[in-house]
């Protein structure tokens, strides 16, 4: 069962639009792997967490921030697991 923020709307982090370059990405791609992420765990930075997700075949990290205050799902960064 996924978390209340999961509902929430997305906002990207200044980093997470620089990593869509580095990595070659969109945000229509991290999207797509949000829709289909398969599970979650706590980050090791406190009040963040790992969303589990794929990118083609291949396993992806992407860490998001919960903002209980604005009710926004931050997206920090993602990357090939």
């Amino acid at each position: 069962m996924w978390p209340e923020w999961w509902e929430w709307d997305l906002e990207l982090s200044p980093h997470v639009w620089k990593r869509m370059d580095d990595r070659a990405f969109t945000e229509l791609d991290l999207r797509g792997m949000l829709e289909a992420a398969t599970g979650y765990h706590k980050d090791i930075v406190p009040g963040r967490w790992v969303i589990e997700a794929k990118r083609g075949r291949n396993p992806w990290e992407i860490i998001v921030e919960p903002d209980e205050s604005l009710k926004l799902l931050v997206v920090i960064t993602a990357y090939p697991a």
